[in-house]
């Protein structure tokens, strides 16, 4: 069996990698690409008062359950389906329901610790850092979690100092060492983008030449 591409995309909280993940659905479709997002694993916390939800550290890798992700991930490499979580993010828990996601020739990783995470950056074949000023990145914070998950300004900067900023010095940041490709100024790098898109075609011309080996 042809093995997938793989393909990481991480940064910063606000650094735009959405955006670099739509270029590319939009680039190539989206029937040949499976998309895992990092939050979709995050821990249930149904468990938790809901004060105790909110003082939970969301930006330190324990908050994720990768090895569940690596077990996905793997079944996908497989050629097998899965049942990935759906997480709700006003309540901090996950749904009843899971979403179905089928094996493609490309599987997109992504989220705040995907090549922090030795689990899943030794499976990918391009590893992307999307980078943006911090100033830009809580901007874009603040924005999605007042108009997304109904979230306070007091609270978003509460968070963001106490655990958000902190994490991403220890783990985001010091993972861009890992990338193959750094993406600077966010997502809105177009001629970055494009670099990157041509080494995804470059990378599924080998997979359909069956040059490139799992």
């Amino acid at each position: 069996m042809t093995p997938p591409v793989v393909i990481g995309i991480a940064g910063g909280s606000g650094s735009g990698k959405t955006t670099v993940l739509n270029h590319i659905v939009r680039e190539f479709g989206a029937d040949p690409i499976a998309v895992l997002d990092h939050d979709a694993y995050y821990r249930d916390l149904a468990h938790l008062s809901p004060e105790k939800r909110t003082r939970f550290n969301f930006d330190h890798p324990e908050a994720l359950e990768t090895k569940l992700m690596r077990e996905h991930l793997d079944q996908l490499i497989e050629g097998e389906s899965i049942e990935k979580p759906v997480y709700d993010f006003t309540t901090h828990t996950r749904e009843d329901e899971t979403e179905t996601v089928e094996p493609r020739p490309v599987i997109i990783i992504e989220g705040l610790l995907v090549l922090a995470e030795s689990l899943l950056e030794e499976q990918m074949d391009i590893k992307i850092y999307v980078d943006a000023a911090d100033d830009i990145r809580l901007m874009r914070r603040i924005r999605r979690d007042m108009q997304e998950r109904g979230r306070s300004i007091e609270g978003i900067l509460r968070q963001y100092e106490r655990t958000v900023r902190p994490m991403h010095l220890e783990f985001v940041e010091p993972s861009k060492r890992e990338a193959d490709i750094v993406i600077p100024r966010g997502g809105h790098n177009h001629v970055a983008i494009q670099m990157v898109m041509s080494r995804i075609q470059e990378l599924l011309r080998l997979v359909e030449n069956g040059a490139l080996q799992s």
